[in-house]
């Protein structure tokens, strides 16, 4: 008879979401539930980031010859991102032990946790180098503005961002540099330092 257990919610190191085990069409296993939780503690200590896990661990069919084929599926949540393991394994692979499809299924969500990682850093990476543009449009009244860069991408400033109380001296067409991060609506200057006026890019 088909059984599905009701997921069961351990406390990860610094997750935002508990982590979530649940078990599909067979018995719950502590000893299963306790690998995973410290596969998750290692993913962890490998990147601090991670909001929140949801591991199934199913027992999809009956194989009449190879016996029970299990899947692992894991939801890896990570800052702007889902991380997803959902891979039904080819009955060619050694997936009747379930700690082999544990390790399976984390091998390849770590792998991807590297990917992300490493994209993350590039990104920092070319943030915190200052970038150049000009700026597009600027609402005094308001406090803020828009700044264009040279490939045509737009990135919002507030006042408060301009560098030395700068911010009444800008004009369209000031030239500024800026440092990029990632904002609620989009791209913004954290930081807007005035390097000239009235450039323009030349094509």
């Amino acid at each position: 008879m088909s059984r599905t257990s009701v997921p069961i919610h351990t406390g990860g190191k610094s997750m935002q979401i508990p982590l979530s085990v649940s078990f599909r069409n067979m018995e719950h296993s502590a000893e299963i539930e306790t690998a995973v939780r410290e596969k998750v503690d290692k993913l962890e200590e490998f990147f601090d980031g991670i909001i929140g896990c949801r591991v199934i661990v199913e027992e999809p069919h009956h194989h009449h010859r190879k016996g029970n084929l299990y899947q692992v599926k894991i939801h890896l949540i990570v800052p702007h991102r889902e991380i997803v393991v959902d891979r039904e394994p080819p009955e060619h692979q050694a997936a009747e032990d379930v700690l082999v499809a544990l390790r399976d299924a984390f091998k390849e969500i770590r792998r991807q946790l590297q990917d992300y990682a490493r994209e993350l850093r590039r990104d920092i990476k070319r943030h915190e180098d200052p970038l150049h543009g000009l700026v597009k449009n600027i609402d005094a009244d308001e406090g803020w503005g828009m700044i264009e860069t040279p490939d045509g991408r737009e990135v919002y400033f507030h006042k408060n961002s301009v560098l030395e109380d700068d911010f009444h001296r800008l004009k369209i067409g000031s030239q500024v540099r800026f440092v990029e991060e990632r904002g609620d609506k989009g791209p913004q200057a954290s930081s807007v330092k005035l390097v000239g006026r009235h450039h323009h890019f030349v094509d």
